[in-house]
C-alpha cells in the first residue's frame, strides 16, 4: 500500500481519537491533518504505520486540549462538545465502549481529566491499545501510564453514564418526545421526562440561549412546548437523527440552514436531560448555519401577533 493508502485506511481510527480527546469536529478533523503532513513528511516507514499514526494524532491532540483548556474557562454559559452525527471508525468487538465513550454526557465527564489521563483512559479503555502503545503514543513509561489509567478511572466512575435503555426503546422515546414537541403537547412531554430532568443549552454568548439550566418535568415541559411550537409555525423543521450515539434531532430554518441540534438522554424510561447545541461556531460541519438571532426574532414577533 502507498501512505496515502495505508493513512486514509486508518483516518476513521485517527478521527475518533482526536475527537474524543478535543471534543471538537473541526479540531479533530485538523489534528488528522496535522499527522498527515508529519507522516508524508516522514523519511522511514514505521514498523506499525497504526502505532505511528495513533500516537502522532494523540500528541497533536492533547497539546490543541491544553491550549483549548483556557478558551473553555472563559467560554460563556455551558460548554458542550461539537456534535457529532455519526463515528467514522467502527469495531464490532470495541461497539459498547465505543458508543458510550461519544455521547455527550461521557465527553462532559472527559473534561474532568488531565490531558495525558484523557489520552490513556482513551486509548487504553476505548481503543484496547497496549499499554506499551500507549506509552508511545503519550511520551510517558508503561508504569507512569498505568497510574493516569488508575486515576482516570477513579473519576470516571463516580460519574460515569449509564445508557441502559436499547436502541429501540430510547428512539420509541425520542419520537413521542418530538412529536410532543412539535404539538406542544406539555402534559405529553412531562409524562416522557425524569422528576428532575435537566434542560441545558450551549449558545456560547453567539446564539440565544437558557440564562441557565431548567430543572424537573414541569418546568421543562413548560418551556419547551412554550417555545418550540411557535418556531415550527415560521417552518423550522425537525430531523430526528443520532447526537453522538444518543436520540436527537437536527433542527433547521426555512432554508435549510443549520439551527441547533438536540441530544436526549435516557435512563430507565425516562429522558434524564435534555441538551441543545446552537453556538453557531460548533455547527458549521453540519452544512450552512442559520442566523438564531433572527429566527428567535421572527418567532417572538409571530407569537406576539398571534396573542
Amino acid at each position: 500500500m502507498s501512505k496515502v493508502e495505508e493513512f486514509e485506511a486508518l483516518r476513521p481510527l485517527l478521527f475518533s481519537i482526536a475527537y474524543r480527546i478535543l471534543g471538537s469536529v473541526s479540531e479533530a478533523e485538523d489534528a488528522v491533518q496535522e499527522t498527515w503532513l508529519r507522516y508524508d513528511g516522514s523519511t522511514t516507514r514505521p514498523t506499525s504505520t497504526k502505532a505511528f499514526l495513533s500516537a502522532a494524532v494523540t500528541r497533536i491532540s492533547i497539546d490543541v486540549l491544553r491550549s483549548a483548556r483556557v478558551r473553555r474557562e472563559e467560554y460563556v454559559g455551558p460548554w458542550f462538545p461539537e456534535p457529532l452525527l455519526s463515528d467514522p471508525y467502527q469495531d464490532p468487538a470495541r461497539s459498547v465502549e465505543l458508543a458510550d465513550s461519544v455521547s455527550m454526557a461521557a465527553l462532559l465527564l472527559l473534561e474532568r481529566l488531565s490531558p495525558l489521563e484523557r489520552a490513556v483512559f482513551l486509548l487504553r479503555e476505548v481503543f484496547a491499545f497496549g499499554f506499551d502503545e500507549v506509552a508511545e503514543a503519550v511520551g510517558r513509561s508503561e508504569a507512569a501510564c498505568r497510574q493516569l489509567l488508575v486515576r482516570a478511572r477513579r473519576h470516571m466512575e463516580t460519574g460515569r453514564p449509564r445508557f441502559a435503555a436499547d436502541s429501540q426503546e430510547r428512539r420509541e422515546l425520542a419520537t413521542r418526545f418530538f412529536d410532543a414537541l412539535k404539538n406542544g403537547d406539555v402534559g405529553g412531554l412531562r409524562n416522557l421526562l425524569a422528576a428532575d430532568v435537566q434542560l441545558v443549552g450551549d449558545g456560547g454568548g453567539k446564539a440565544p440561549q437558557l440564562a441557565k439550566a431548567v430543572v424537573g418535568a414541569e418546568n421543562v415541559a413548560r418551556v419547551l412546548g412554550a417555545a418550540f411550537p411557535w418556531l415550527f409555525r415560521i417552518d423550522v423543521t425537525c430531523e430526528p437523527h443520532e447526537v453522538n450515539g444518543q436520540p436527537g434531532a437536527v433542527f433547521r430554518d426555512r432554508d435549510g440552514r443549520v439551527l441547533n441540534t438536540m441530544v436526549l438522554e435516557v435512563l430507565d424510561g425516562r429522558i434524564q436531560t435534555v441538551r441543545g447545541v446552537i453556538n453557531p461556531d460548533k455547527l458549521g460541519h453540519l452544512g450552512p448555519v442559520a442566523d438564531a438571532w433572527a429566527v428567535d426574532r421572527e418567532a417572538k414577533r409571530v407569537r406576539r401577533q398571534t396573542n
